[in-house]
């Protein structure tokens, strides 16, 4: 959000889910998406039956790298550079759209400067991409009647994460791939309600429909009848690192979700007072002075807001567990109890508040979400909703270029720690594990961690898949079982931060990007030893 929302006006998806089918090529970018994102990742694979041509930039040799017609199979954290070096050609090869850059954009005599240092055979001396592979993937893009970019956090967690973001607006804007249908920016959201929580202000410098702090009581001081603080709040990793003294977790397990895990372990103890509202006891919970019981999707009735900018209701289907109540009814209890007048009766007069707060959300009818799952912006009642963002040009008025160089991330693999990890998901759990670890059925399929071993670095360690290792880096050691693939490339290791026996955040840095404070969740220096 903070490259696009800067370079756009807006962080969202620009287009739906389904328009993928309609473009003509596809490039993917840091997502797995047939195992994290698997309705998205059909899409593409109907997309490929339909014609497109599929590019995809991944360390790892993903079932979508293996349908690709380009497999770009760069080294962790050098995405930058490789995206720079597709615009030096594109640009060389005058495949530019002259006319939208000259109505809709800004700045770009400075990036086509900028970018022209980024040859081939530079770009491939850093990425390890060969050069005719660079070649063919951007005359691929270049040519396309219309080009998609997905992406998702194999892009964003990096300690040069913005950087990414803004290289692939560079990308879209210099083709005029935005608003049109087949087109477009497209970050997959890691969860099913991140947009939606994005929306309603669960941002650090925001409040609802993203009002900068610094206009809070301008905008939000009339409807709550309260006067707000005009300062931006911490990140997650800020709130942890002790900027806090009390912290009131909700949904959320730090504990296997953020980086170098036994620094959160450390903070998390150090507070004065820890509240974990959640489904599950999970290992945040475990450490927490006060444990509110949360009802989980099928208890509860409300909307999500999903990737692609879709609100859709949310029927309660059973009673919820135990002592558990939604999430609401919880944060209102508490805010009467802190002296606020706060008596909703029901999520839709909430979401009457959100018609009202929100202005792309001022067209929806609680009642008739179901039947709707309209698209935001959607302002008016018989307002059809908006599919594709910036189809009259971005939503700020031009499009901004941002020459951006490529610093690598913040730390490589040496002598002492010479193979690189970095991780993601699988298909049979999701996250922290917090709901699939209790799933039995999945377990059957994966029950422990399996971290990824090239065979030639299997065979120097004189591993075999099944065997354990240990894996160490600067802040920790693991041990995992290992799987012997060349899904993975040489040097590279990959691991999943779905199981707590084997932690693979104990071992990551806390290397943040400069603008949006993301944590560089996909690169590690780590040395790897056989357990005997």
């Amino acid at each position: 959000m903070a490259g696009l929302a800067t370079v756009l006006g807006s962080g969202a998806m620009t287009n739906s889910i389904d328009d993928a089918t309609k473009a003509s090529t596809i490039l993917l970018m840091g997502s797995n998406a047939t195992e994290t994102h698997p309705v998205i990742g059909a899409k593409i694979k109907q997309a490929i039956r339909k014609g497109s041509k599929l590019v995809v930039a991944d360390p790892r040799k993903t079932e979508l790298a293996r349908l690709a017609d380009i497999h770009l199979q760069l080294k962790p954290g050098t995405d930058a550079a490789l995206l720079n070096g597709l615009l030096h050609i594109i640009i060389d090869k005058h495949l530019v759209d002259k006319e939208y850059i000259s109505q809709h954009t800004e700045g770009y005599e400075q990036l086509a400067e900028q970018v022209k240092s980024y040859t081939p055979e530079r770009v491939s001396a850093i990425t390890g991409v060969p050069v005719h592979l660079i070649h063919q993937a951007a005359l691929t893009y270049g040519r396309a009647a219309a080009a998609a970019v997905l992406y998702t956090m194999g892009i964003t967690q990096h300690s040069n994460g913005t950087d990414n973001v803004l290289a692939i607006a560079n990308l879209a804007l210099a083709t005029g791939n935005l608003g049109r249908p087949g087109t477009g920016i497209n970050p997959l959201r890691g969860q099913n309600n991140v947009q939606g929580s994005c929306d309603m202000g669960a941002l650090p410098n925001v409040l609802p429909g993203y009002v900068p702090v610094e206009q809070a009581n301008q905008r939000f001081g009339q409807i709550w009848q309260a006067q707000l603080p005009e300062q931006k709040g911490m990140t997650v990793g800020q709130m942890i690192d002790g900027g806090v003294r009390a912290l009131y977790v909700m949904g959320e397990n730090p504990m296997l979700s953020d980086p170098d895990g036994s620094h959160v372990a450390q903070c998390l103890d150090n507070l004065d007072f820890l509240v974990v509202q959640d489904i599950f006891l999970t290992e945040t919970a475990e450490r927490a002075d006060v444990v509110l019981p949360a009802a989980s999707f099928a208890e509860k009735e409300g909307s999500f807001t999903n990737t692609e900018r879709r609100v859709q209701k949310v029927n309660q289907a059973i009673a919820p567990v135990g002592q558990s109540r939604p999430d609401w009814q919880i944060i209102c209890d508490i805010a009467q109890r802190l002296g606020h007048n706060w008596h909703y009766s029901f999520p839709g007069e909430i979401f009457a508040e959100i018609n009202q707060a929100v202005p792309a959300y001022g067209g929806f009818d609680y009642n008739s979400l179901e039947s709707d799952g309209r698209h935001w912006p959607c302002p008016e009642t018989d307002h059809p909703g908006t599919p594709i963002l910036h189809a009259q040009g971005p939503a700020r008025g031009r499009g901004v270029f941002t020459a951006v160089d490529y610093k690598g991330p913040g730390e490589a693999a040496d002598e002492q720690y010479p193979y690189t990890l970095t991780t993601g998901r699988i298909l049979f759990h999701y996250h922290t594990g917090t709901m699939t670890r209790n799933a039995r059925g999945l377990g059957k399929h994966r029950k422990e961690e399996q971290a990824e071993i090239n065979p030639a670095d299997a065979a120097a360690l004189g591993i075999a898949s099944g065997d354990r290792v240990k894996i160490t880096s600067r802040r920790g050691s693991v041990e995992t079982a290992v799987i012997v693939t060349d899904r993975v490339p040489e040097k590279v290791v990959f691991m999943t931060f779905h199981f707590r026996e084997s932690a693979a955040n104990i071992l990551t840095g806390n290397f943040v990007d400069p603008v949006s404070l993301t944590p560089e969740l996909k690169v590690a220096a780590v040395a790897i030893e056989k357990v005997v």
